[in-house]
């Protein structure tokens, strides 16, 4: 019976050999959106089964020459679905990203950490921020579609939110607060922002009414996560306007784990495009990198750093802007002398410490570091020429100027030198009890400010130096000669050194409960933040204030998905370096921390249309300010008055529906309403610089079904106008006129050649990229000349002012390619 026992041992062996020659591998590692791994996931296939480890790894073998659907399933999670048929004896790597199912009602976000906070928040997913398009594409692209959020300037990555400015608004990376430079003036010298778009992972934007926990601001906050890697990744972004470069990975022993990024950026495509015939040469590149290493199961490190070089040469030569009526044209052709060369070199490093211990307390401890150098040095001499056009048809001076109404010149000339160092230490706990979460933090800030300014323009028009238009220089030329000496029609020249020591701290409690009729949420919180000014040779300042904040939901029972919340409180700002400067760069280093009482209440409704997901948002707020200091906006320069001698209101609604309009994609539609207005010394109210009354946009993302592989991406905004239509220090009260409407629309179309939804085999040659799309943008489609300051011409012989516009981008075609490994 020896015999009969080894052969069927041998038959065994030689069938089981077969059955596994008739398999295949499938394995990788489950991560979620926050790109951490998630364990315990279900993974099933044709009756297969396995769960993910502690680090989110599986492995499970499938039939193979076999079409089957493979789930990955977790309670906390929505289910991912594959359909896989493999080749006998292949290994398939599929690292599903699995998205919460949160209880999510409206703004108040139940997370898989368990953290319960009451947040008026707007989430956006970084995969959207990557494919929609935009003359400076990246998060603040994005901010724009919201409501409430406006501004005007395709090459700036500023914002204005619900009337206020964009130094109103707080941006942190990780948790730490970012910065700005201090001597930009406009949009296309600015370069990159802060956050690098292919290293974010959680992107979180409240539009006002936030908690306690955030800082002393008055409009916003933008709240950015980087991600922190688990496997190794790599991707590639180049385009006619730049390119980047990133890359992550993990250490062997799964502690050490590293995320960098590299930027280029190049702004000549869209500078060429406008009105001003330019020589122009820009450099802007940046590089950073997030860096955590796991000390044990409850100590983390981690570093966060940043270095930005923007070189920013302009050299103008000729301009010409029509403007005028059909029946009157008029032209201004300007000649150029001249250069301007800027330089804006900032580093930044942050180091964090963050303790998970038992009992639902974690800790954190951080220390940073901001460095800016900036230098802004121009000499450009323009010489004018204004006039009636040529109109006859057939022409050959069709469209130039024929006959001079007046003729002059402008002399701008800079030196403008600023040196900052910003060094913070804080540190952030959270305890956790039952339904109840407390939070509290203190954080300590000293800045140091180098400046020096010097700046003057000379206007001449027909031989005669025309004055500012103040009091003091009130004559009659050219019909009586004025006979004082030259006077600069702007001039500033200041030197300041100014440092600042400053305190804040907050405490918030919030917690979640059931009722009769339906689920409460409720947070609320005290900021406090002293300070102390210190400038040389001069008086210093020290003021303390106080900030209560609070915030409640409330989700009714029954068969609607409705969500009620209100939030209010005492905001207030205080004052920056650039808020102490006066109109003429001199420090006022008393000025007072502006006050915004805030109140907004909102509804959110989730139903469904075609089967589909939507959810309509609504809010009106309504902001009393006083202690206000005012400020002249051109560009994005701000100079503040510095006396807070005024006082304002903002009002308005916003509404936003969004969902799957095209199944399978997020796109929506956001209008604004917004009214903001300022009384400054008692002399009446009169529109802010950001009074801007309607908003439309459309955020919109397709794909053509018989070929899911083609996508498009539609951004629209439309604006009415902001007042902004005065010179330089005028007074407001006697210029109150308004830009024209912006109106922008941006569409990019692009291939997908593969990405997580359609992976390929081993072998073929798009199995090595995780992603690989190219395709084109339309920045600006239909040709909009939308204008964003006016260049203020005067002629002395009629003493008429013209205000010509100075216009934005046109329509522009660029080519873009992404792909990552």
């Amino acid at each position: 019976m020896r015999w009969l026992q080894r052969f069927v041992s041998a038959l065994l062996l030689f069938c089981g050999i077969v059955v596994n020659a008739q398999e295949a591998t499938l394995w990788g590692v489950v991560l979620n959106d926050a790109q951490r791994p998630v364990s315990n996931v279900s993974v099933t296939a044709a009756g297969n089964g396995t769960i993910t480890d502690s680090n989110g790894a599986y492995r499970l073998t499938i039939p193979a020459n076999t079409n089957i659907k493979v789930e990955f399933s977790h309670i906390s999670y929505k289910k991912v679905a594959l359909q896989l048929d493999l080749s006998i004896g292949d290994t398939y790597e599929f690292n599903p990203v699995m998205l919460p199912d949160v209880t999510q009602i409206g703004e108040v976000v139940i997370n898989a950490r368990g953290d319960r906070e009451v947040r008026g928040v707007q989430r956006i997913t970084p995969a959207t921020v990557r494919k929609i398009p935009g003359a400076n594409a990246g998060v603040e692209n994005i901010l724009r579609s919201l409501p409430g959020v406006n501004f005007n300037n395709e090459l700036s990555t500023q914002y204005n939110v619900r009337g206020g400015n964009f130094d109103e608004n707080l941006v942190y990376v990780n948790g730490i607060e970012v910065y700005r430079p201090v001597l930009v003036r406009s949009g296309q010298q600015e370069g990159l922002s802060f956050i690098n778009p292919n290293l974010v992972s959680d992107i979180d934007f409240y539009a006002g009414g936030f908690g306690a926990r955030y800082g002393d601001r008055l409009s916003s906050v933008l709240d950015v996560q980087y991600r922190t890697p688990h496997t190794f990744m790599a991707g590639l972004e180049a385009s006619f306007l730049g390119g980047s470069l990133w890359v992550q990975g993990i250490g062997k022993d799964k502690r050490l784990r590293a995320l960098a990024g590299l930027r280029y950026r190049d702004n000549s495509l869209l500078v060429n495009s406008k009105q001003t015939e330019t020589n122009f040469r820009p450099v802007f590149a940046d590089v950073q990198t997030f860096i955590s290493y796991q000390l044990s199961t409850a100590w983390d490190l981690s570093f966060l750093g940043n270095i930005s070089v923007n070189r920013y040469n302009y050299t103008p030569l000729t301009r010409q802007t029509n403007f005028g009526t059909l029946q009157d044209p008029i032209a201004l052709q300007v000649f150029y002398q001249g250069q301007e060369k800027d330089r804006y070199n900032t580093s930044f490093g942050a180091l964090k410490a963050t303790h998970k211990a038992a009992g639902g307390l974690e800790l954190e401890w951080t220390a940073s570091a901001y460095h800016t150098r900036e230098q802004e040095y121009f000499d450009i001499l323009a010489q004018y020429r204004l006039g009636d056009v040529n109109t006859n048809i057939g022409g050959e001076d069709l469209g130039n100027v024929v006959f001079s109404e007046g003729v002059g010149s402008q002399l701008e000339h800079g030196r403008n030198l600023l040196d900052a160092f910003i060094v913070s230490v804080a540190h952030h706990g959270k305890k956790t009890r039952g339904s109840g979460l407390l939070s509290w933090g203190v954080r300590y800030n000293y800045e140091d400010f180098r400046d020096k300014l010097q700046e003057y323009e000379v206007i001449d028009s027909a031989g005669y130096n025309i004055r500012p238009p103040l009091p003091e220089f009130s004559n009659d030329q050219p019909y009586a000669p004025y006979t004082a000496p030259l006077t600069a029609y702007q001039n500033i020249n200041a030197r300041n050194f100014i440092s600042t020591h400053r305190l804040m701290g907050y405490i918030e409690y919030s917690k979640k409960w059931e009722g009769n009729s339906g689920s409460w949420f409720a947070a609320a919180g005290l900021r406090t933040n002293y300070w102390n000014n210190r400038p040389e040779e001069v008086e210093g300042s020290s003021q303390m204030v106080l900030s209560p904040r609070a915030q409640m939901a409330f989700k009714p029972n029954g068969n609607k998905d409705l969500l009620f919340r209100i939030s209010g409180g005492l905001y207030q700002q205080p004052p920056f370096y650039r808020e102490l400067r006066d109109l003429s760069g001199n420090l006022v280093p008393d000025v007072k921390a502006q006050k915004a009482w805030h109140i907004s209440m909102g509804n959110d409704y989730s139903f469904r249309i075609w089967d589909r997901p939507f959810k309509l948002t609504s809010e009106a707020y309504y902001r009393h300010l006083t202690d206000v200091n005012t400020y002249t906006l051109e560009n994005v320069r701000i100079r503040y008055r510095a006396n807070n001698d005024a006082q304002a209101y903002a009002y308005g609604l916003d509404l936003r529906l969004n969902g799957e309009f095209v199944p399978g994609t997020d796109s929506w539609v956001s209008f604004g309403y917004l009214k903001t207005e300022e009384n400054q010394d008692d002399r009446g109210y009169i529109a802010r610089p950001t009074d801007q009354r309607l908003k439309f946009a459309l955020l919109f993302q397709d794909y053509i079904p018989s070929i899911p592989n083609v996508k498009l991406y539609l951004n629209g905004v439309y604006n009415t106008g902001v007042p902004g239509g005065s010179p330089n220090y005028a007074d407001p009260y006697d210029y109150q006129f308004r830009l024209p409407d912006y109106k922008r629309v941006d569409v990019g179309i692009s291939y997908v050649f593969t990405d997580a939804t359609r992976p390929y085999p081993k072998g073929h040659w798009l199995h090595k990229f995780r992603e690989l799309s190219a395709g084109f943008e339309i920045f600006n489609i239909f040709d909009i000349r939308n204008s964003i300051t006016n260049t203020w011409v005067r002629d002395v012989y009629s003493k008429v002012q013209y205000g010509i516009p100075n216009y934005m981008t046109r329509r522009l075609f660029n080519v873009k390619i992404s792909m990552q490994l």
